[in-house]
């Protein structure tokens, strides 16, 4: 595997080995000292167009544990959004060595335009309303670690839908690894197509709660609908807001996901997000674990020989 670009690119195999390779690497990260020489002499960029501080300082956090240097490129403010062009940013990074380049953009495809003028690594973390693979695969992670499976999981997506790349890699990531997908939201939150994903859709959450084993309610994206998608913040709520009495539908194993940062009160009720169904400080933690994982992959790391 060269580069990590869509959920979709991954088989069944090369996801079970990210997931097991991240659980090998979670007992190291369980340690007094943290560190790993794998990447040692290796150059990872954080290339980020568009601000996440969540997903940047993870993928840094994880470079660093394996002891790669890391260079942070904020584009914001940078020669970038003065018009120099991502072929332009391209040529600069490959002139610094970089070995991996970990890009954030607002344009979907960007990643994949990048991976041909690069010769290192490309990792998507998070193109336009694209794909974001490596949340699916924190996602999975955390299921696998309070479910102890993913096979025939029933998992329901819920909400905006149309502006997430967090559901479109979960749908074709889970796929691959045997779960049931639902998506859950309002026709308008859908994406044209959708019907040609490999899940089923439902436009009622109280039907779909009580056969899930896991549901992930996702950021309604507000700065990315200048259209009324809905009538209101509140009627929004009303019909998919996960609160106390929606969750009591839920059978006792069930976990409640969000991918952050959470609107509370909005798609989840603040004493939802803290309650113990809910995985949502394991995915922070989970999310460095799993991006050591890719990093160490990609880079050439040898599975076993130095994880121990």
């Amino acid at each position: 595997m060269k580069h990590l670009i869509s959920a979709g690119d991954l088989g069944r195999d090369d996801a079970l080995l990210i997931l097991d390779t991240a659980e090998e690497l979670a007992r190291v990260s369980e340690r007094s000292i943290k560190k790993l020489p794998t990447l040692r002499g290796r150059t990872v960029v954080n290339l980020f167009f568009e601000d996440s501080t969540r997903t940047r300082i993870s993928f840094e956090a994880a470079a660093k544990r394996l002891s790669a240097d890391v260079i942070n490129f904020s584009a914001k403010g940078s020669s970038v959004s003065k018009g120099e062009s991502l072929k332009d940013t391209a040529l600069t990074l490959e002139a610094m060595g970089a070995d991996a380049v970990v890009i954030r953009h607002g344009a979907s495809g960007a990643p994949h335009r990048l991976a041909n003028w690069v010769r290192g690594s490309v990792v998507n973390a998070g193109d336009g309303t694209h794909e974001h693979p490596t949340q699916a695969l924190l996602d999975a992670f955390s299921m696998r670690r309070r479910l102890g499976r993913l096979e025939g999981l029933k998992v329901a997506v819920v909400g905006d839908i149309l502006h997430s790349r967090v559901a479109r890699s979960n749908v074709l990531l889970l796929s691959a690894l045997g779960a049931e997908v639902t998506l859950v939201a309002p026709p308008t939150l859908l994406p044209v197509a959708v019907e040609n994903w490999p899940c089923q859709v439902s436009y009622d959450l109280d039907s779909v709660l009580p056969k899930s084993d896991v549901v992930m309610m996702l950021r309604v994206q507000l700065e990315r609908q200048n259209a009324a998608f809905f009538p209101s913040a509140r009627e929004y709520s009303r019909r998919y807001g996960l609160d106390r009495d929606r969750v009591a539908k839920l059978h006792d194993d069930a976990i409640v996901m969000h991918p952050g940062p959470m609107n509370r009160g909005m798609e989840i009720s603040a004493e939802v997000a803290d309650s113990p169904r809910s995985t949502i400080v394991e995915q922070v933690a989970n999310g460095v674990t799993v991006r050591m994982a890719v990093l160490y992959l990609l880079l050439g790391g040898a599975i076993g020989g130095d994880v121990q």
